[in-house]
């Protein structure tokens, strides 16, 4: 264990998050916590001791598009979210480590028996290499720190409602032509009141999201179907009797998955842009996986699942998890009348990326074996 606890670091990285501006460029902000600063400033004295080094730490490394921190301190450094151990190795050239882009290069200094960064970039089309800092570079260019191509379309699609409300929720009851399914740009026939909102969201039936642990029902998670906009409401105009529904007109604008007649619908809210940093939890976190988002019976890396654990357990967006391989029961093989039963091990790493309630949504970053249902998480 290092003299800088990851138990005591502060939230080490953030997501690339903004607006349009004016101009049409994409405005991000970055901002560095006292906590981060402070964690740099300390290793920026000394450096960072050479057994906090990943086995294979490069001496080089020239930063790719598609890159993330999370991959780039995971080169350096034995725990990749103690990012800013990593930026106090070079706090005079890296202003802001949330500002490194794609053709820089981080050199790393073993010297003294302490390690340091320096970064740097090509000169023309020599092989030297200059340190320099890329001054005014397109924001567009700086890498971010998890995969947010994976998390994205998550981020406001993965919802768990309280209660099964969506029971009572608008209902497309109608297709175009009378067709069974629905494609984009068709028009779909809805019930219910549609004055809540103009651009809706469209959920299969849900499903309830079981506590493994207890057997409660701890939400209802709905299946994101696609999206919706409201053309027009309903004319009562040409209703003649009680018994008549004149529905709202909806045409379909964005799908998952083809829309059908059942499928119920819900306010689209604004995307969800802020800024998260990953980081371990402060209290002893546990839990179990409830499900793998979608229809698999198991996951790997890359793939979300739900966890057992939500607002009310202290779950954090941002959250780095460790996953636990249950330990396996097997004869012991000196007496033949015993069993031996291993202990669990640890095989993988999840990041809360979406908390509710009682329930939050997680990416499994990496991971050895296949992610199942009942499988155990604990802080890392």
């Amino acid at each position: 264990m290092s003299r800088l606890s990851f138990h005591c670091l502060p939230p080490l990285f953030f997501a690339l998050a903004g607006s349009l501006t004016a101009s049409g460029a994409f405005a991000v902000d970055y901002p560095i916590t006292p906590g981060q600063r402070s964690t740099a400033q300390q290793v920026a004295q000394a450096g960072v001791p050479l057994s906090e080094l990943s086995p294979n730490a490069p001496d080089s490394y020239t930063i790719k598009k598609g890159d993330t921190l999370w991959d780039i301190s995971k080169l350096f450094l034995k725990s990749p979210w103690r990012w800013p151990e990593l930026w106090g190795m070079n706090m005079e050239q890296i202003h802001n480590p949330h500002l490194i882009y794609p053709g820089q290069v981080l050199f790393l200094d073993k010297s003294n028996g302490r390690a340091r960064l320096t970064l740097g970039r090509p000169v023309g089309n020599e092989e030297k290499l200059s340190p320099r800092v890329r001054s005014e570079p397109l924001i567009t260019d700086a890498i971010s720190s998890v995969p947010m191509h994976l998390i994205g379309p998550f981020l406001n699609d993965a919802v768990v409602f309280e209660t099964n409300q969506l029971e009572l929720s608008p209902q497309i009851v109608a297709t175009q032509e009378g067709r069974v399914l629905l494609s984009r740009g068709e028009t779909a026939y809805v019930k219910g009141d549609v004055d809540a909102a103009r651009n809706w969201q469209l959920f299969r039936e849900p499903k309830p999201l079981t506590d493994p642990e207890t057997g409660e029902i701890l939400g209802f998670e709905a299946r994101h179907v696609g999206t919706a906009e409201l053309i027009a409401k309903p004319d009562v105009s040409s209703l003649t009797s009680a018994d008549e529904i004149a529905p709202s007109v909806f045409r379909i604008n964005t799908l998952r998955e083809e829309a059908n007649v059942g499928d119920h619908l819900a306010p689209l809210p604004p995307r969800d842009t802020s800024p998260f940093a990953p980081h371990a939890p402060s209290n002893g976190l546990k839990g179990r996986i409830i499900a793998v988002y979608g229809d698999g019976l198991n996951a790997g890396q890359n793939q979300i699942v739900s966890l057992n654990r939500g607002l009310r357990d202290g779950v954090e967006r941002g959250h780095v998890l460790a996953l636990w391989r249950a330990g396996t029961r097997r004869p012991d093989p000196t007496d033949k009348s015993k069993m031996l039963v291993l202990p669990d091990e640890r095989h993988g790493l999840l990041f809360v990326f979406r908390v509710f309630e009682r329930v939050s949504y997680a990416l499994i970053l990496q991971v050895q074996d296949p992610v199942h249902s009942g499988d155990k998480f604990t802080q890392p």
